[in-house]
């Protein structure tokens, strides 16, 4: 075995010489014979080795006793401990949280402090083949994601340095041969014989099934496992590019939109790749437990679909809005619902709006070059001028206009989406005539020239 795990440890370069390698040792067969072996190779790779060790609380003096057990190994193999005791039922209350995710939240946690403590370049971590062959098998059950499939990596980023699983390439059987074969004392954990485990079942229910047909499928599932990261990461790399290229983000409030018809120009595995990168921004990488490839499914429909605006909702209040050829993600909450907006609008003066724009107003004495965002009338105008959010009944008429014309349906023929148009800024007289649909229609374009004094006023748009 010793020739098998170096062999891998080499071709994925998991270790330098002159290094400071942590192993996490719980005292069964799997992480001690993860530590012999560390300990073999020492000299050679000239390795300040350490072993840390967590006392879960979960099975009372068994458990402490299998720290011990460890720290007393290492004093005989002359290898530096760290042990500690962590408190999982505690922090499975407070945080509503299964043992296992709170047992590997905490030990986790403990093994970070260590390799900042030690600024460690590895974590040596004992899972094995048949580990990384329960990953995949129980994520296919499980996830429609295919990045899932990429299953338990050989080598990651953490804390100071990576976490390396040099037993990857070889099979539960083979470590035990390699304890019997090296007189390497192990303690056993109950609890793994039990099935009530979702892992556990897998591993005494399924896997002897698939070991049947290929006793050689841990090096099949690896192979596999690093097949499928290689295209993961030149897809995502791919996906990044996307959404650089093509998806505009706001911050604050949190919102994202893109153009469909450029969205599904790209390759179909990039679109699904970005709409990941997506909703981990929106939801700044704390996914809903109940977001699935349900939902994914939705946002394809959405996509296809010619209706002019349509809307859907993800958890925890996003809603995603099709309107007409854009895309809009954004949070919204049942119980807001936005408030009218009406004010005055002095001059010389601005309004703020509760979009966090401005309208400002001056007079001027010449006509300037204007936009969309600038609009110019005479001094004549009926004041005071007034700035409000559409109500019922709005309509608005301009020159060439033959009658007048529903501010809906402005905002319909100019593709609003939905969910701006109660917020949208609307310039009246004082007699009530909308003589500026902002951005969009203009009483006048431009007024007769001739006058001695104008008002301009300019339309800022919130960051």
């Amino acid at each position: 075995m010793d020739d098998v795990v170096t062999s891998f440890i080499q071709k994925h370069q998991l270790i330098k010489p002159n290094s400071t390698v942590l192993v996490a040792v719980s005292g069964g067969p799997d992480s001690m014979a993860l530590l012999y072996y560390f300990k073999t190779i020492r000299e050679k790779w000239q390795l300040n080795l350490i072993a840390l060790s967590v006392d879960h609380k979960l099975r009372g003096e068994e458990s402490k006793q299998d720290l011990e057990f460890v720290r007393d190994i290492c004093h005989r193999w002359n290898v530096a401990f760290v042990g500690t005791a962590v408190d999982v039922k505690k922090h499975k209350e407070k945080h509503q949280v299964g043992t296992q995710v709170a047992a590997r939240t905490l030990r986790y946690q403990f093994f970070e402090e260590q390799m900042e403590k030690f600024q460690a370049d590895y974590l040596a971590i004992a899972h094995h083949g048949d580990d990384q062959l329960e990953t995949l098998v129980m994520r296919l059950v499980r996830s429609a994601n295919s990045s899932s499939l990429t299953g338990i990596s050989a080598k990651r980023p953490f804390a100071s340095g990576a976490i390396i699983r040099p037993l990857l390439c070889v099979t539960k059987q083979e470590i035990e041969s390699y304890c019997k074969k090296n007189d390497i004392q192990f303690r056993l954990d109950p609890s793994n014989e039990s099935i009530d485990y979702t892992r556990n079942y897998f591993r005494k229910k399924i896997i002897p099934h698939l070991k049947s047909k290929n006793e050689n499928i841990h090096k099949t599932i690896q192979y596999l496992s690093e097949s499928l990261a290689m295209d993961e990461e030149f897809l995502k790399q791919e996906a990044i590019k996307l959404f650089n290229e093509v998806v505009q983000v706001q911050d604050n409030p949190r919102k994202v939109m893109f153009d469909i018809d450029v969205f599904q120009s790209r390759a179909s595995a990039l679109q699904r790749r970005a709409y990941h990168l997506i909703l981990n921004y929106l939801y700044e990488d704390d996914l809903p437990k109940d977001l699935s490839y349900v939902h994914e499914e939705q946002i394809q429909s959405l996509l296809n679909k010619e209706n002019g605006t349509i809307q859907i909702d993800f958890p925890r209040h996003l809603r995603v809005e099709k309107a007409y050829n854009k895309l809009i993600f954004y949070f919204h909450h049942h119980n807001k619902i936005p408030s009218p907006f009406h004010e005055f609008l002095p001059i010389p003066g601005e309004v703020v709006l509760p979009n966090g724009g401005k309208i400002y107003a001056t007079y001027i004495d010449e006509i300037p070059c204007h936009d969309k965002y600038t609009y110019i009338c005479t001094s004549e105008i009926t004041l005071p001028l007034q700035v409000r959010t559409r109500q019922p009944g709005d309509r608005m008429t301009w020159k060439g206009l033959n009658g007048s014309k529903k501010i809906k349906d402005i905002f319909i023929d100019e593709k609003i989406p939905l969910h701006e148009r109660n917020s949208w800024p609307i310039v009246t007289d004082n007699k009530g005539d909308i003589i500026w649909l902002v951005g969009l229609r203009k009483q006048e374009i431009m007024p007769n020239k001739g006058k001695s004094i104008y008002i301009k006023l300019n339309y800022e748009q919130g960051t």
